[in-house]
């Protein structure tokens, strides 16, 4: 996890997906509804089930199994078309972004319902809410690890949130949620490393996403030759 469980608490705009939070995550389920309830939070759920926590949200997203790169790739199509992304973070903290930009051309809101089956209005409504928030949180669970593509879905989610700025900043970042919830820990006693509070000048990089296709999983919808590179110093807001 980027941040703290408390941090998620702190957003404005929850990306949840592949988790079934409520049965697995009780206790940090907590937090995600305490967010939208008490904080008006947006969440924004992606699973094809319906479980709890898509009486939470503002937008569900019902996604074709499978095809989870697509679908992130679609709404960062939106995000770069619309001019949403946060461009001094991107200019500032990351790399690649043109070769990022040029492999979601293609993911256009039609051609992505076309793998997916998520409703192209969807698609955009969800994506112009996550990018506009000024903290946005990204939380997902088995539901985008356990694939063949499981790597490249997370790399795909880690290049969402840095697109639009949000790491090293309270209530963002990439926030992966374990198998079960005894083996989570508690972060708040012994916290991940939260990158706005690192020193200056320590950098992390994220790991290189490979452009090879597996021929039998549709789902193989690259993010880019390689993945973001981020500092560690939030972003002015």
């Amino acid at each position: 996890m980027t941040n703290t469980i408390a941090d998620i608490e702190e957003a404005d705009v929850i990306l949840l997906a592949g988790s079934n939070t409520t049965e697995n995550h009780p206790v940090l389920s907590t937090f995600l509804k305490r967010a939208v309830t008490r904080r008006g939070a947006k969440l924004i759920v992606v699973d094809p089930r319906r479980i709890k926590m898509t009486e939470f949200a503002e937008h569900w997203i019902r996604p074709n199994l499978g095809t989870d790169v697509a679908w992130i790739n679609g709404m960062m199509h939106v995000i770069i078309k619309e001019g949403l992304h946060d461009k001094t973070f991107v200019e500032a903290r990351t790399e690649n972004f043109e070769a990022m930009k040029a492999v979601v051309e293609k993911y256009s809101p039609a051609y992505v319902e076309s793998i997916t089956g998520i409703p192209a209005d969807q698609l955009v409504a969800a994506a112009r809410l996550y990018a506009k928030a000024p903290a946005g949180s990204i939380v997902y669970c088995m539901g985008i690890t356990q694939h063949t593509t499981g790597t490249d879905n997370v790399k795909s989610l880690a290049n969402l949130a840095m697109l639009c700025g949000n790491m090293g900043i309270r209530g963002g970042g990439v926030n992966p949620l374990r198998g079960q919830n005894n083996v989570q820990r508690l972060r708040h006693g012994r916290p991940a490393q939260r990158a706005h509070r690192l020193p200056a000048g320590k950098q992390s990089r994220c790991h290189q996403t490979h452009g090879g296709r597996l021929e039998r999983d549709r789902s193989s919808h690259h993010t880019g030759p390689q993945g973001y590179r981020h500092g560690t110093q939030g972003r002015d807001r």
